[in-house]
């Protein structure tokens, strides 16, 4: 791995050095400069070409966001957002994330932080795995829905660098029936905000299934997303609260420091959430927790869709969910679209899938899906 070089962005000069001195500690990463707020960020970008940024929302002259659009639009760079958990600043972390920035990080005591020091690891795999982005990636763009996605996974898999072949998904693709019912389960992490709006807002008011979502995502931030999601989509989107019905045409994301899990009740489903147990591959919410959890309600059956995020949390629980046999159809992102492809590259090659599917197609294929149900 080559040196990592970054532009620290902040308004206040303790946190410049503070967040260059953490990111100086590790061999590969060097903080090339620093800047006092947006308009220096963005000249100092042009003029250096950093790998990565690390950019401050709340900043005087030219606050982060106005900074992030000058950056996206003239010479697009992996930048991770600094943020307060305040909940105007976890509003305009949503912002930034849809407007190109790859990732965030919380800071532990606000606005001037005196407890960085706990999340220093955080912070620097956070801007080693925005190093490795594909920047094409970061830019707005259109999907254009394919309709038969498998056909074209299976035209295309020669020739792109996908590491399977389409003839290693699953071998045993399930059907859906009409007389179970079906629960459609999402699992995200770094890129995830903006995958989930291009899918959730492609879905139909009248899905005909609950949504079940896992986003990685610190406690705060969680509801600033639902909050976002839900005013430009058809379906409902909330944050997930213990003990409530589940319901159709709903889609629940996982409050940050919770994982869902969900239980029977009668003849209702509700929302499980769980903090007693520990986070699992570092996350909780865990992807892994919320499938072995589905995995022991065998008599419903489920759409899984995994998108962009680094590591595999999801395909750990995802063989669970196959080794009960219940009737599970699984889609993974196309290492085409996803911004990190760790999580659907560690389900597509253990086989755990159904279909590979661009993301502008994952709506299409999960309602194909539903509809297809004998």
């Amino acid at each position: 791995m080559n040196t990592i070089r970054v532009l620290v962005v902040d308004d206040s000069a303790f946190m410049r050095k503070i967040i260059s001195d953490m990111l100086n500690k590790h061999p590969k990463i060097e903080v090339m400069d620093v800047a006092r707020n947006g308009k220096e960020a963005v000249e100092k970008t042009i003029r250096l070409k950093p790998d990565v940024i690390t950019l401050d929302i709340e900043m005087p002259v030219m606050n982060g966001l106005e900074a992030l659009d000058y950056i996206m639009e003239e010479i697009p760079t992996p930048v991770v957002m600094l943020s307060s958990t305040a909940k105007a600043s976890s509003d305009r972390t949503m912002v930034a994330i849809e407007k190109g920035a790859v990732d965030f990080v919380a800071k532990p005591g606000g606005a001037i932080s005196l407890n960085l020091a706990e999340i220093e690891h955080i912070l620097i795999d956070k801007v080693i795995e925005a190093s490795r982005v594909q920047v094409s990636r970061l830019v707005k763009q259109e999907y254009s829905p394919v309709a038969n996605s498998v056909e074209r996974f299976k035209s295309t898999a020669h020739s792109s660098n996908l590491p399977i072949q389409y003839g290693e998904l699953t071998n045993n693709p399930v059907k859906l029936s009409k007389k179970h019912k079906t629960f459609v389960i999402i699992g995200t992490s770094t890129g995830g905000p903006r995958a989930l709006q291009e899918v959730l807002t492609k879905l139909p008011a009248n899905v005909g299934a609950p949504i079940l979502i896992v986003q990685h995502m610190p406690k705060g931030f969680t509801r600033s997303l639902a909050e976002r999601l839900n005013n430009l989509c058809d379906i409902t989107v909330k944050e997930a609260e213990q003990g409530e019905t589940i319901q159709d045409n709903v889609a629940y994301i996982a409050p940050g420091g919770y994982h869902l899990k969900f239980k029977k009740e009668g003849t209702r489903y509700v929302i499980w959430l769980d903090k007693s147990e520990p986070p699992r591959k570092a996350h909780r919410p865990a992807v892994d927790v919320l499938l072995e959890n589905a995995s022991t309600q065998t008599e419903l059956q489920y759409v899984t869709v995994i998108m962009t995020g680094m590591g595999y949390d999801g395909r750990d629980g995802l063989r669970a969910l196959r080794e009960v046999e219940s009737r599970t159809f699984a889609i993974a992102e196309s290492e085409k679209t996803a911004v990190i492809y760790g999580m659907p590259k560690a389900v597509i090659e253990e086989k755990l899938v159904d279909e590979v599917v661009e993301l502008g197609d994952i709506a299409n294929s999960i309602m194909k899906t539903l509809s297809l149900r004998g």
